[in-house]
Formats: structure tokens, C-alpha cells, sequence
């Protein structure tokens, strides 16, 4: 014969064969809900299941809106950006990283201007180090085809 734990709902509980804490359930017009399967004896309580299940779905929704996904904002460079320019690109970027979001930089080649990968290697080990303090890197700097490319991570110390 097996037994449950059951707890009821004014907290009172005890040790009772299943046909009783289902009789015991159905005479308060309640559900008998197992709470802890893997328990010796298994726990069981007695409860409204629909309002139960509503309560949970509520509480899941309330977490996944307080989630942060991080998207992966792209910045791009050429091999002779101006410094202006690349001081308001990074700026940008640190902005990407402070909400928490990935950044991918890259450097873009295009025709002759391939000789200059000695110039986008520069540009993106100094792009990193003007953001290290918010950012780890995530990919070091690597071509791949006709660009340059690195991705930083937002730096957790929070």
C-alpha cells in the first residue's frame, strides 16, 4: 500500500494511503498535487491545480521579461578612417557594450585597398584597447575574405 505526505490547504499535514488523501481532496473539491516526487514518502498537497498552473505561468512570464538578450550590433571601419571618425565610432560602441550588447567591428576592404591590412590590424587593436576597460574580446582580430573582423563582449563586473 502506498502512502503520500500530504499537506492540506491550512498547512496541517500527515502520512496517508493515496486512496484516502484523494478522498480527503475531493471532499474539499480540490486537487491532490504531488510536490515532491523523489521524497519518502512522496509529498502531495492539496490544491486548486488550474489556479496552481496559472500562478506558474505567471511567475515564468514575469522572468523572461526581466531577461536581457544580448544583440550583436556591427560597427565598420575602412583602412583609412579618419581619427574623428573612429573616435565617434567607438564611442558608439562603448554605448553598445554598456546596455550589455555584443559589438562586432570590422575592417572592409575593398579593391586595392587589400594592401592595407598591416593599417586595419592597427585600427582594431586600437579600436579593443580604447575598450577595454567595458569590453573582453570575444574573437581576436582575424581576416576572413576581404575583411577584418573581431567581436567584444560587454565586461561583467557589475
Amino acid at each position: 500500500m502506498h502512502e503520500v505526505r500530504v499537506v492540506d490547504p491550512r498547512g496541517n499535514h500527515g502520512i496517508y494511503p493515496i486512496e484516502k488523501a484523494l478522498a480527503m481532496a475531493r471532499e474539499q473539491e480540490l486537487d491532490l498535487v504531488e510536490i515532491a516526487p523523489k521524497a519518502d514518502p512522496p509529498v502531495c498537497k492539496i490544491m486548486d491545480y488550474g489556479k496552481y498552473r496559472y500562478e506558474q505561468q505567471k511567475k515564468e512570464k514575469e522572468q523572461r521579461k526581466k531577461q536581457h538578450h544580448a544583440q550583436l550590433k556591427e560597427v565598420r571601419f575602412r583602412p583609412r578612417t579618419d581619427d574623428h571618425d573612429f573616435d565617434f565610432k567607438t564611442r558608439h560602441a562603448r554605448g553598445f557594450l554598456e546596455d550589455g550588447n555584443k559589438v562586432r567591428a570590422y575592417v572592409q576592404f575593398r579593391g586595392r585597398d587589400i594592401i592595407y591590412k598591416d593599417q586595419g590590424m592597427e585600427m582594431l587593436k586600437k579600436f579593443i584597447e580604447e575598450l577595454q576597460d567595458v569590453a573582453k574580446i570575444d574573437q581576436a582580430p582575424r581576416m576572413e575574405g576581404r575583411r577584418m573582423t573581431t567581436i567584444l563582449a560587454p565586461a561583467k563586473h557589475k
